[in-house]
């Protein structure tokens, strides 16, 4: 499984996904805790967002690419 450097808090846990005609196991990263991580590391709410925007989901590492969920969506709200 693919690991992303730094994040480690961030790990909601194991999936098996359905990837390339096969089964693979990826991880699965709750992105509000990335965000987090990335505030806490100096880079305000929109410069994080960004980041994970193009670093981390527009990343494409193979199959084995871990998974980005957002439990509260804090992006949509008005």
């Amino acid at each position: 499984m693919i690991k992303y450097d730094g994040y480690d808090e961030a790990i909601i846990g194991p999936a098996s996904i359905w990837r390339d005609s096969t089964t693979v196991s990826v991880l699965v990263y709750d992105a509000e805790k990335i965000r987090e991580i990335l505030m806490r590391d100096g880079m305000d709410a929109e410069e994080a967002r960004e980041f994970i925007e193009f670093n981390i989901e527009g990343g494409y590492l193979g199959i084995e690419t871990p998974v980005l969920v957002w439990p509260n969506d804090i992006w949509d709200e008005s």
